[in-house]
């Protein structure tokens, strides 16, 4: 029988065929099929149950065995609680039933704390920071040196002409009063100045003119003069902190100050300078280091140089300070409770004490049992938290029909918060808190994982071995975390998230201890204690960075980071497209242009819908010459093949193969998704077409509409539906060329519209707003690709 012949029959015969042992048709039976899509496909995920009651179920499911869990691991304490603990009201008097001396290791705690924190840490010269000070102190004195050079020598006579004062007085005093000193000490007669140091000045230079000659007394002005203009030149050098008055110091008065300046600074320094030393107690320590011999304006000079040069030079040092703590530990002896047999322990009606309920544990008789109501009353609590979250995660993801948890991300959620109070079982008294912020806030909503960081600090608070201050520090840092994960875009931003987690969580641990203790705690042991709870955060840092890729391909998660890394076009199967089918690689760089703008624009994954484009016609490589944008003007292999139905089926496979080839190589389901949903149930007109043509030329020939379309399903995302918009207009805008935006708009919308119309967007969550949006946005990407150039003149011949 003819092959064209023999495909006819198996059409109207409705035989199941089968590409590649992939079959075409539904698996499930005809009257299954019949059913309502909206029935048979609730919320787009479940391909194969009969009613929103099985999803329904499995919620149940689910909450029950989240709520079971984490009673059974956080619940612990509840299991074998006394029933006469510290603060309960004795029933009745209970004696000791031996003599025996006993431990009370809360107290040795509380005594070993109280002790650790009174502790000063051990302080050490840091010999670089002194030499770095005595450096800036010798730069300050060496520009001092330089400004007194300029001024010149001073004192500029002999002090029997002039006094110091006056030679002061006359370097820096105004040009009027200058030339005012200079006109009545020129003249016979006295005139009285309202300035006393003028006045004296005046009196001292007339004096020098009676005494002297003419040609001395007009070379002591000029000399002056000469002064006053050397002096002017240094002022102008002179910058903070210098003084003036470091001018108005004789050349040995600077030399004795410059010697007992660094001669201070060394002592001081030697003997060390606290952190947190108060100005005036340092102020107060320079005085005190001051020679007498120093004149007033030196001992000023000197005391404000050496402010400003001298800073903190102590240190702690951690080993000896560790050494301190141990050996101050060690002279601790426990604490122990003598008690003699008959002893009574507590009276009937009194309230037990720390020291009492340590007695009645210690001789068994704080009657240990299941305490019943506070475990029913704690799953009350687990239960309201589970609901809390059920209901947050409803309500973030009710805009994405299609995006609710999957089982295996409620068993991962829930897997991760098990952690936490199960690592306090085996002895690890540190919280995960910062991994499960980090994690879940990586995989999922930065919201949902400031909730469940939430409510498993709320539930643990009265469970976990750790104190309240520890607590909350890896609270807030867990919910730094949970809020930035997921928006980072490598694993270099995460490392520096890392650190920020870190800091963040001794950060808060280093205020809460400094605020509690009212500032009477040692800064450095503080310090030191942060760096103790900031340690426990890097770990979990690293070990949810290390973690994080084997997760994503364990429970198929997807995040930003994996988005990006799958984008790359070196990644094996990109590469393969780009080498194999160079048109379809062309058309998927367009499509994925147009389908990330409109992503963009309307708020939704960016990244997703990008990585999900590239990969959507991977399976167009089983057969790269069945597609036209292979064909580079070439023979087109469906004229040869002649056969509507077979051409119908290439064109089909690239969908099966495509899913083939996505799981070969480990694609996320998310990105797989976009392989079958961005042709949905689409009907391949062409052949479909040149079908109906030969049916009309041969009567018996029946021509069914699903042998034509995509077996799909329809896109059950804005993501998907985007690509299948996209997809369906790139080779319309890329075949216009000359023509208007406006007509180019109309183009869009047309294709737009069908699909809207054909039902294929039904099950995707877009709005007709939405399409709108989506049709400019397409059209603008369309005007910056055809963008037109200018036109060069011909080159000449």
């Amino acid at each position: 029988m003819p092959k064209r012949d023999r495909i006819h029959k198996e059409v109207r015969s409705g035989t199941t065929r089968s590409v590649d042992g992939v079959d075409t048709q539904h698996s499930l039976p005809k009257w299954w099929q019949t059913l309502p899509k909206k029935l048979v496909h609730p919320g787009g995920n479940c391909q194969q149950c009969p009613s929103k009651s099985h999803s329904s179920r499995n919620l149940w499911s689910i909450c029950l065995i989240a709520i079971i869990s984490l009673t059974s691991a956080a619940g612990y304490p509840f299991y074998n609680q006394p029933l006469l603990k510290e603060g309960a009201i004795a029933t009745e008097t209970i004696r000791a039933p031996r003599s025996e001396n006993v431990p009370d290791l809360v107290a040795t705690a509380a005594q070993r704390q109280a002790r650790r924190r009174g502790l000063i840490p051990v302080l050490v010269v840091d010999q670089l920071l002194s030499a770095e000070m005595t450096q800036n102190l010798e730069e300050l004195v060496d520009k001092i040196n330089n400004v007194r050079a300029i001024a010149d020598k001073f004192p500029f006579t002999s002090t029997a002409n002039l006094s110091t004062t006056t030679q002061i007085y006359l370097r820096q005093a105004p040009v009027e009063s200058w030339q005012e000193i200079l006109r009545i000490s020129n003249n016979s007669f006295s005139e009285i100045s309202p300035n006393q140091a003028t006045r004296k000045a005046i009196t001292e230079l007339s004096g020098y003119n009676r005494s002297h000659t003419p040609q001395e007394a007009t070379s002591l002005v000029k000399l002056i003069e000469n002064r006053r203009s050397s002096y002017q030149q240094a002022i102008d050098q002179i910058s903070s902190p210098i003084r003036l008055a470091v001018l108005d110091l004789s050349e040995s008065d600077w030399q004795v100050t410059k010697t007992a300046m660094f001669q201070i600074n060394q002592r001081i320094l030697a003997q060390g300078i606290a952190p947190g030393l108060a100005p005036a107690t340092l102020q107060t320590a320079v005085s005190l280091h001051l020679s007498p011999v120093l004149s007033a304006t030196a001992r000023e000079i000197t005391t404000e140089l050496l402010l400003n040069t001298l800073k903190p030079n102590l240190v702690t040092d951690p080993v000896a300070t560790q050494q301190q703590v141990e050996q101050a530990l060690n002279e601790i002896s426990p604490v122990t409770i003598n008690i003699n047999k008959g002893d009574k322990i507590v009276s009937a009606g009194e309230v037990i004490t720390q020291s009492d309920f340590v007695l009645l544990e210690y001789f068994g008789l704080s009657r240990r049992s299941v305490n019943w109501w506070g475990l029913v009353g704690f799953t009350a609590v687990i239960s309201g938290a589970v609901a809390i979250f059920i209901l947050v995660e409803r309500q973030i993801h009710q805009s994405d029909r299609g995006k609710f948890l999957r089982r295996r991300d409620y068993g991962l959620i829930l897997l991760l918060s098990l952690t936490t109070p199960l690592l306090s079982q085996v002895g690890v008294y540190y919280t995960n808190l910062p991994a499960l912020g980090w994690l879940i806030g990586s995989f999922y909503h930065p919201f949902l994982a400031t909730v469940v960081v939430s409510l498993l600090t709320g539930l643990i608070v009265g469970t976990l071995k750790v104190g309240w201050d520890y607590l909350l520090a890896s609270a807030v840092a867990g919910i730094l975390a949970a809020h930035w994960a997921g928006k980072m875009r490598s694993r270099e931003e995460l490392a520096f998230l890392g650190a920020a987690v870190v800091l963040t969580q001794g950060g808060i641990y280093f205020l809460l201890n400094l605020l509690v203790s009212g500032g009477g705690a040692s800064i450095s042991y503080l310090f030191l204690d942060a760096l103790r709870c900031s340690a426990p955060a890097l770990g979990w840092s690293i070990f949810a960075l290390g973690i994080s890729p084997y997760l994503e391909h364990l429970f198929d998660l997807i995040t930003p980071i994996r988005l990006v890394e799958l984008a790359n076009p070196n990644r094996p199967l990109l590469k393969r497209l780009a080498g194999e089918t160079p048109g379809t690689f062309q058309h998927t760089m367009f499509v994925a242009n147009l389908a990330e703008a409109a992503a963009r624009e309307i708020g939704l994954n960016v990244e997703l819908v990008r990585t999900g484009t590239l990969y959507h016609d991977i399976g167009k490589m089983h057969d790269p010459m069945g597609f036209i944008e292979n064909q580079m003007g070439g023979v087109n292999k469906h004229d040869l093949i002649d056969n509507p139905w077979e051409s119908a089926q290439i064109i089909k496979k690239h969908v099966t193969e495509g899913l083939v080839m996505a799981r070969r190589y480990r694609l996320p389901k998310a990105i797989q998704a976009f392989i079958p949903e961005h042709q949905g149930t689409i009907r391949i007109a062409y052949f479909h077409h040149q079908a109906q043509q030969l049916a009309t030329e041969n009567p018996s020939i029946v021509v069914s509409e699903a042998d034509f379309r995509y077996a799909g399903p329809i896109p059950q995302s804005r993501e998907t539906g985007i690509v299948m918009l996209a997809d369906a207009c790139e080779a319309a805008l890329r075949s216009l060329k000359e023509v208007s935006p406006d007509t180019a708009l109309i183009t869009i919308k047309k294709i737009l519209h069908a699909r809207w119309q054909e039902g294929q967007l039904a099950d995707s969550g877009l709005t007709k707003d939405q399409l709108s949006q989506i049709a400019h946005t397409f059209l603008e990407v369309w005007r910056q690709t055809n963008h037109q150039r200018i036109v060069y003149p011909p080159a000449p011949k």
